[in-house]
């Protein structure tokens, strides 16, 4: 999902850091890009998600929870941004994603049946939802804690970006690319995935640490625009142009894009390769997305109440544990989130 750009960038725009040195800094979330990272790697051994007596999924709201506290115990400020109605230009992508789901499951059920556990485990991780239920819970859930939420018009990585941008925020937060795209100064990865993962499909592990990437550096390292990157990353594919132009890797389409910086004319090489799309319209939709100006990022007082009642009444979590999480993120609140801190900016010029 989103372009993949990470070939392109260089050691001297990329900046791995520790969660302290966030500290004191409001960042722009991708929900459900965060969200399905919760779904597909909080499950049991066989790839079932966490469930509720009732059989209702609750992995999202498990890693929403806890991680949310992780994060502000170190005093990152996270706002959460969710995606509203989808643009038509990703119609064709969710098509996509949706025969996918249906072909993974089929083969889950079929991994199931003939005791196949790695495999069950594998096509299970394929086949996620993230429901419009599921969705609501989430937004209950941060409305609770205390923790701001933004509901975007259309794709919430545009809107995470337009926040950072504006300096609503330090730096927009997901796993793809798309937020440099569409204009983030900083691109914050890694931070809902931050510790010990095990690699899909191996029995090995690996420390996942946060890492920046600014914008203004990355463009200057590779010698090229804004509007550059964007004819990058329709070359290598993006949400609205699948699969991009066949032949063209991160290499070969940076160095067209040096070669051909005339960027009309780069957009019509690309529309005479790719005549299914409107690749000016998903030009356009990059440089001026969808969003909105209507929101309020404001932290507060977390409900114990309200939390216990989602969590333990709700959906059966171990009141214990969520007592004591409760503790954790009341004491967050008054000690970071509540609070200003100076940042330290000068990490990153």
């Amino acid at each position: 999902m989103g372009v993949n750009l990470r070939e392109l960038i260089p050691s001297e725009a990329r900046v791995e850091v520790d969660l302290k040195a966030l500290k004191g800094k409001i960042v722009a979330l991708d929900a459900y890009n965060a969200l399905y990272q919760f779904l597909a790697a909080i499950r049991q051994p066989d790839g079932t998600p966490l469930m509720d007596r009732q059989g209702r999924v609750t992995s999202h709201l498990s890693g929403l929870f806890y991680r949310t506290i992780n994060l502000a115990e170190e005093g990152v400020k996270p706002v959460y941004v969710f995606d509203g109605k989808p643009p038509e230009l990703k119609k064709k992508e969710l098509e996509r994603r949706f025969k996918r789901k249906e072909e993974a499951e089929k083969k889950l059920q079929e991994a199931r049946a003939t005791g196949r556990r790695m495999e069950a485990r594998k096509y299970a991780m394929q086949a996620i939802y993230l429901t419009q239920d599921m969705v609501e819970d989430a937004k209950r859930l941060l409305d609770a804690m205390g923790i701001p939420w933004v509901q975007a018009p259309e794709e919430g990585e545009a809107q995470a970006a337009h926040i950072a941008a504006k300096g609503d925020a330090w730096a927009a937060g997901s796993q793809d690319y798309d937020s440099l795209l569409f204009g983030a100064p900083r691109l914050a990865r890694n931070l809902t995935i931050t510790g010990r993962r095990k690699l899909p499909g191996k029995d090995v592990y690996v420390v996942v640490k946060p890492e920046v990437i600014e914008l203004e550096k990355l463009l200057k390292s590779l010698g090229i625009t804004r509007e550059q990157l964007i004819v990058i990353g329709i070359l290598l594919g993006t949400d609205y142009n699948p699969g991009g132009v066949p032949g063209y890797g991160p290499k070969t389409a940076l160095t067209f894009v040096k070669t051909h910086r005339d960027v009309e004319k780069a957009l019509e090489f690309i529309q005479a390769r790719l005549p299914q799309y409107n690749i000016r319209e998903i030009f356009n939709y990059f440089l001026h997305p969808r969003v909105t100006d209507e929101y309020k990022i404001e932290f507060r007082e977390p409900d114990p109440e309200a939390i216990r009642r989602i969590l333990v009444e709700e959906h059966d979590f171990n009141p214990d544990r969520v007592k004591r999480a409760i503790e954790r993120l009341r004491k967050a609140y008054r000690e970071n989130l509540r609070a200003r801190h100076v940042g330290l900016d000068a990490w990153f010029g």
